[in-house]
């Protein structure tokens, strides 16, 4: 069993709340259909992960989408930030928080990232996404702090977050880069990275209802 605390921030996945970068081609409904997939995959993939604690820090209301073996709370805080630092507290440390936004996520690399963190010398490890964000974050300690400064939704992201940790003399490991789901472009080739999840099978769906041809 880890002993890492294994943590998913994400948003109920609702139309007109839930992937709107991806409207159009899709209709807000479609879009969140997609949204959903892409939480199941990843709630499937944490649940299949070693863990310390499974927890779901959720904005609005769970579904039938939601397995057993997680611990619901709130998100709390203002900005993506203070939500990530108050996700990580809940957890308590030693923690690793992903989003919703990676359905390829597999329970190996979460294994990996686990490992990762628990070494002698390692304070906090980054994963880095391709759009210049993170797709996960992991600290052996919450330290609210980590966050302060640091510019969330950007292509700056992460290197601001890396400045961020080295500021506060955090060692850091860096994770293998990955690709967020925000753009059709990202879906499609998030799904042929994936080719057996739910979210390419949704979106293998969604592409027939619109009519639109796989890319």
């Amino acid at each position: 069993m880890s002993q890492v605390a294994l943590v998913v921030i994400a948003k109920s996945p609702e139309p007109g709340r839930s992937k709107t970068r991806l409207c159009p081609p899709f209709t807000p409904e479609q879009a969140a259909i997609l949204a959903e997939a892409a939480l199941r995959d990843t709630l499937t993939a944490v649940a299949a992960a070693p863990a310390r604690r499974r927890v779901l820090a959720l904005d609005g209301e769970p579904g039938p989408w939601l397995p057993r073996g997680f611990e619901l709370v709130e998100q709390r805080g203002d900005g993506l930030g203070e939500r990530l630092g108050h996700a990580l507290a809940e957890a308590g440390g030693p923690g690793l928080v992903v989003g919703m936004d990676t359905p390829q996520l597999s329970p190996a690399l979460l294994a990996r990232a686990a490992r990762a963190l628990r070494r002698p010398r390692t304070d906090a490890v980054l994963g880095p996404a391709l759009d210049g964000g993170y797709w996960t974050i992991g600290l052996r300690e919450p330290e609210p702090a980590v966050f302060e400064g640091v510019p969330m939704s950007s292509h700056l992201t992460c290197e601001a977050q890396r400045l961020r940790l080295a500021e506060l003399g955090l060692r850091v490991a860096t994770l293998p880069r990955m690709r967020d789901v925000d753009t059709v472009e990202d879906a499609h080739a998030v799904a042929r990275a994936c080719p057996g999840s739910a979210f390419a099978a949704a979106l293998d769906a969604q592409l027939r209802a619109a009519e639109l041809s796989p890319a």
